[in-house]
């Protein structure tokens, strides 16, 4: 049976308190994966200088080519996990085991990963501003004749995670470039990736003392964000409510991302057709940033019966197909659950499944003894339906018919918004809006990032402050 161990400050550490992982289509055991209780977290979070002075004995710089070598150390080679050495493939097949993702999405992830890696100097340059990183070897520099000084908020990053797509596992790795620890607890059906980058970290010289690997319960996590002095948590709404106030603590919950068309474009929707589609439906519509919301001041109807026909033609394939592009729910329940949610809402007046007439069934189906949510394309005729503001782990989107004066204050918050405009003053706004995390303006598919511009928050200003300062 393959075990995978806590790491305690780098260490391997076995416990007898362990969970049982079945694959998620066979339903057999497929991983054993250790557990830390709460006390033992606590007693490790006792020491949490020991991490942070192993990564400041090397320079910013040292860590940027060891981060460099760890991109192709996780991407090529064969890393420890447990007792037992992973190559890539296994890698691919043990992460879609678990969690259902297709191997092609696995590799996109790892690709992703890889390239945050790779290019973690350009992250940082996004995160910092083009900030000399030099200057936080040493706690202060000058930069065009002005004094800087920069100090840590944290010993240490304490990190919640989900199980939903490995590539959100890129927004913590630049925590080890700003020389900062990290205390993770991994999804319970995806230990893989944070382990992997750990071992490739590792493999690359980064000194293991730096990590901190504790699958858990609730508890458990609460632990690690209480106990660390900054905080990541991914999750739903349920989740991470608790954790929305707490300003050590950066809360990644579902994004809303939306394409907004705006009167000066509408007239020409075909040609954005594919844009809208790659936003709903890429990486099987888990990701915060794939679209939830097509808004549109007109054409709403004809748009909604395009997508519909072009995503009817997506239905579930074999994990090693490399055109699968659905992922089952290694828990059917949650499946279930979720489509019962659209069909309650759909009772409401005022929104219809458009997809429900071009596909044979239902919209959950079984195949090969696993769950899926086939995609759906909901029509809203206001933005107040239930519906109009949603987002589930499946390729699901409104198509919300709204006036185009109303649609800024309408969109609500939103991850991502790709604005098809060229309209001054709807830009305007968007720009303005407080409720827009990213703002994407042109044909730019909401699920395409650029790593040198923070994605969700910034880390650099989460993890360090800057204080003022001077010297004669």
């Amino acid at each position: 049976m393959l075990h995978i161990p806590l790491l305690r400050k780098g260490e391997p550490y076995k416990s007898l308190d362990v969970v049982r992982v079945p694959h998620h289509g066979m339903g057999e055991v497929f991983v054993e994966i250790s557990q830390a209780n709460g006390g033992l977290i606590r007693r490790d979070l006792l020491d949490q200088e020991t991490g942070r002075e192993a990564l400041s004995k090397f320079s910013c710089a040292e860590l940027l080519e060891i981060c460099s070598c760890a991109a192709e150390s996780f991407m090529n080679d064969a890393l420890a996990v447990g007792d037992d050495l992973q190559m890539p493939e296994d890698y691919v097949r043990q992460v879609s085991a678990t969690t259902g993702l297709p191997h092609v999405l696995v590799r996109n992830n790892m690709r992703k990963i890889r390239g945050v890696l790779a290019e973690m100097k350009h992250v940082l340059d996004g995160l910092t501003r083009n900030l000399d990183v030099q200057i936080l070897d040493k706690g202060f520099g000058e930069i065009e004749g002005q004094a800087l000084s920069f100090f840590p908020r944290t010993q240490s990053l304490g990190v919640v995670l989900p199980s939903n797509s490995p590539g959100v596992h890129s927004l913590w790795v630049p925590a080890v470039g700003l020389k900062i620890p990290l205390v993770l607890k991994p999804g319970g059906a995806e230990p893989w990736t944070p382990y992997r980058i750990i071992q490739a970290l590792i493999r690359a010289g980064a000194p293991r003392e730096a990590f901190s690997f504790y699958p858990t319960d609730h508890a458990g996590a609460g632990e690690i964000l209480r106990g660390c002095g900054r905080g990541m948590i991914f999750g739903d709404t349920a989740s991470t409510g608790v954790w929305k106030d707490d300003g050590r603590i950066e809360v990644h919950g579902p994004g809303y991302s939306k394409i907004v068309i705006g009167e000066d474009c509408i007239g020409e929707w075909e040609k954005y057709l594919d844009v809208m589609i790659a936003s709903i439906v890429e990486n099987g519509g888990r990701s915060c940033i794939n679209a939830s919301g097509i808004w549109v001041p007109s054409h709403g109807r004809e748009i909604a019966e395009a997508l519909a026909v072009r995503l009817a033609q997506i239905t579930p394939r074999a994990a090693e197909d490399d055109h699968a592009q659905l992922a089952p729910f290694a828990n059917a329940r949650i499946a279930e659950s979720i489509s019962q949610n659209i069909d309650t809402a759909l009772m409401q007046s005022g929104a219809r499944d458009v997809t429900a007439s071009y596909r044979d069934g239902n919209r959950l189906v079984k195949w090969r003894n696993s769950s899926y949510l086939l995609p759906t394309i909901v029509l809203c005729n206001e933005a107040s339906h239930p519906l109009a503001n949603r987002e589930f782990l499946f390729p699901f989107a409104s198509v919300v018919e709204v006036e185009q004066d109303a649609i800024p204050d309408a969109l609500g918050a939103s991850l991502v918004v790709t604005a098809i405009t060229s309209d001054s003053k709807l830009v305007r706004r968007l720009v303005s809006s407080p409720h827009v995390d990213r703002l994407n303006l042109g044909a730019i598919p909401t699920n395409v990032i650029s790593w040198n511009q923070p994605h969700e928050g910034n880390l650099f200003d989460h993890l360090y402050a800057r204080r003022a300062f001077q010297q004669v």
